[in-house]
């Protein structure tokens, strides 16, 4: 692996300011850029540790805060180890805070975080991927629906609710998208059950979108995630081999 330079930085947006991370090769030249979308315990070592990996394979990564709004990282306090089922105090917490970043101010902020990434002289010219775990992952689909122009690859991972009945599902957004998408579902996941599975795929495919959506057998919503108790070494290094290839496709 590449080493990595990683910097605080702070992104203006139509709302405020977005504090982030920035973590790039460090090696003076630019390279083609991910944003990348938190889940909802937020920016934290664990996804600097992420961010970290994707940068020491090429990549210029930023990682915001996407609950700014409700102050700087960390927006709750959080043990060195989450288990949302003994800690459900966590959750009463953060849900009026998820709750609070509307479709039309993610996609308002996505904005902002691409332009930021487009005048970075860490990230090369050209289109960016994003990807993102949880509730990040309808932060990237949105994002790659809004602004297809800027997005060449999407990725998800142990996402909820990306496709429910409701008018503002985010896979509602499939028919603007360019990009190629890539989705890994948790199994047995109680926010993305077998019918939004594919009412997602039914949606992608209609919207002729390159991709493919996958579900990884015995992993929990929030497999990736080495600080709480649904972390899945296997399913982890298996999404770090679908992440890279997708962006070694499309970047």
């Amino acid at each position: 692996m590449t080493a990595v330079r990683a910097t605080a930085v702070d992104v203006p947006t139509e709302d405020g300011t977005a504090d982030a991370y920035l973590t790039h090769p460090d090696d003076g030249k630019p390279h083609p850029a991910v944003l990348f979308y938190m889940d909802a315990f937020g920016l934290r070592p664990r996804l600097r540790e992420m961010a970290d990996r994707l940068a020491g394979a090429g990549y210029t990564v930023l990682v915001p805060n996407v609950f700014y709004r409700s102050g700087r990282a960390p927006v709750v306090e959080l043990p060195g180890f989450i288990d949302p089922e003994a800690r459900p105090e966590i959750f009463q917490r953060l849900g009026p805070i998820m709750k609070s970043l509307t479709p039309g101010r993610a996609v308002r902020d996505a904005g902002a975080y691409l332009e930021w990434l487009a005048r970075t002289p860490a990230a090369a010219d050209g289109p960016v991927a994003v990807t993102g775990y949880c509730m990040g992952a309808a932060l990237a689909l949105r994002t790659a629906g809004a602004y297809p122009d800027r997005v060449a690859a999407v990725a998800g991972f142990h996402g909820g609710n990306l496709a429910t009945e409701g008018p503002q599902s985010p896979h509602l957004v499939a028919e603007g998208i360019t990009a190629e998408a890539y989705f890994g579902h948790a199994d047995h996941d109680p926010g993305m059950p077998a019918a939004q599975q594919e009412r997602l795929e039914a949606a992608l495919t209609a919207a002729g979108v390159t991709h493919h959506c996958e579900v990884y057998a015995g992993a929990r919503h929030g497999y990736t995630q080495a600080d709480t108790s649904a972390y899945d070494e296997k399913a982890t290094e298996r999404h770090w081999e679908a992440l890279l290839a997708l962006l070694g496709r499309t970047m």
